[in-house]
């Protein structure tokens, strides 16, 4: 008798395999996938123009909005349908049992002025909790809720001065997160300059995003937070400044993102769980992601995990899914295919993050990109961990770089797995440090079989 090592590489009867036994780890997706059900909704409409909204571009609607929401979700819930036409508002707030309905030719488009976003909110920025300016739509607590329709969700952020305000007062954030100081004294707002996000839903379930056009956020353009049951499919995103990502899935679990383009300003989609001390001290993680059928372009990364990964990140999966289309043309190029981030200021463990039949072009830099080395690699000791990262039937003609991984000389990338996959166009080696137990299987880089 013999064995098949994850090498393919045949062994005799007693002979121990130097390389690890990989198994199918996609064997777990239909679980997850059934345990993930959009809500649905009351038979009842609720059109905003019934509540004083005008759709002229000019009116501000934003009590409309409040006065249409609040009825909805106070009578047992329904449909709050905007119609055609451009209503300019402030902050939206949701409410459970309530799906927010744009019709095809109609537009919500918000405000550019900062102080329709207040009072303050709750919110998590970047990976660090504080009190900042309301998201664009804010969900807080709630469950039971969506937003569909074939219209558009436009922030129209490059009108405004959110642009211009950069990194605001990131350090001093950043700084509070790591001294621990209380949660309910992290004031930001007026005189700080910290961007809001534009879709937000913080600790809710049962959620619910499809059809719409996401456009022009001032930065993330669709956040969840400590939620969970969470769907978003056939949504386009198009993202102008930066801080521009697509869909962040952060301390959140059972999402399904799905038949989805993007055309962003930083990541596609990315997986997050808190940043540095704060994200330890939370310590909620991310798990049970599947993303498919998507097309990703945008300057950064497709599929991406952190760099906010310090609650830890198990069970993601991206599969079908096709990088710089031809028939769907980025402003800017993908950069990496895969990319995961994060540093020694982070800690933190990713366990599983999988991806299958992922193919594309023109990819502007490395294909896949797995680094503990962001940001120079941070400077405070707690060492992340990386294991368990398989990449089967990718095909990718263009790139600089087929594969780089880079652990720590004190914490190593543990158990990569890159099988029957095709890089061609590679201009570049691969980059390969302090990982254990990688393997290329049935695998070429510009014809060759890498070593």
């Amino acid at each position: 008798m013999s064995g098949l090592t994850a090498a393919g590489l045949l062994l005799p009867a007693g002979v121990a395999a130097a390389v690890p036994v990989f198994r199918d780890p996609w064997r777990e997706v239909p679980v997850i996938l059934a345990r993930i059900c959009p809500p649905r909704f009351r038979r009842k409409d609720y059109d905003v123009t019934a509540y004083g909204a005008k759709g002229d571009g000019l009116t501000k609607n934003t009590e409309a909005f409040h006065r249409a929401i609040t009825a909805c979700h106070r009578a047992g819930g329904g449909r709050v349908v905007v119609p055609a036409g451009t209503f300019l508002t402030g902050g939206i707030r949701l409410l459970s049992n309530v799906e927010l309905h744009v019709r095809e030719g109609a537009t919500i488009k918000f405000s550019t002025d900062p102080n329709d976003y207040l009072p303050l909110v709750l919110t998590r920025w970047e990976g660090t909790l504080c009190y900042n300016y309301q998201p664009f739509i804010y969900a807080f607590e709630q469950k039971n809720i969506a937003i569909t329709g074939r219209g558009t969700i436009d922030g129209d952020a490059p009108s405004g001065r959110w642009a211009s305000w950069g990194a605001g007062s990131t350090a001093l954030l950043r700084q509070w997160g790591e001294d621990g100081v209380p949660v309910e004294e992290r004031v930001m707002g007026p005189g700080k300059n910290m961007r809001p996000n534009m879709i937000q839903f913080f600790r809710c379930e049962n959620l619910l995003v499809e059809d719409v056009l996401i456009k022009n956020p001032a930065m993330w353009s669709l956040h969840f937070v400590f939620s969970r049951n969470i769907t978003v499919r056939r949504i386009e995103i198009y993202s102008t400044n930066s801080q521009g990502d697509g869909v962040d899935l952060d301390s959140s679990s059972y999402a399904h993102v799905h038949d989805s383009k993007f055309n962003t300003n930083d990541d596609c989609v990315v997986v997050k769980c808190g940043r540095d001390a704060d994200g330890r001290r939370v310590g909620i993680p991310s798990t049970h992601i599947v993303v498919e059928r998507c097309k990703f372009s945008g300057r950064w990364g497709g599929i991406t995990v952190g760099s906010e990964m310090s609650g830890g990140v198990s069970k993601v999966f991206c599969r079908d899914c096709e990088i710089n289309a031809a028939d769907f043309p980025g402003r800017y190029p993908i950069k990496h295919a895969l990319y995961i981030k994060c540093n020694q200021d982070r800690g933190g463990v990713i366990d599983g993050v999988h991806l299958r039949n992922v193919f594309g072009q023109n990819v502007e830099r490395e294909v896949l990109f797995v680094s503990m080395y962001y940001q120079n690699g941070g400077t405070k000791g707690h060492f992340p961990q990386i294991n368990n990262v398989t990449v089967d039937r990718m095909r990718i003609n263009g790139g600089r770089v087929a594969a780089t991984f880079r652990g720590f000389p004190e914490q190593h990338i543990k158990n990569v797995l890159i099988s029957n996959s095709t890089f061609t166009g590679i201009t570049e080696p691969n980059l390969i440090e302090n990982t254990d137990n990688l393997v290329f299987r049935n695998t070429t880089i510009n014809g060759v079989v890498p070593a």
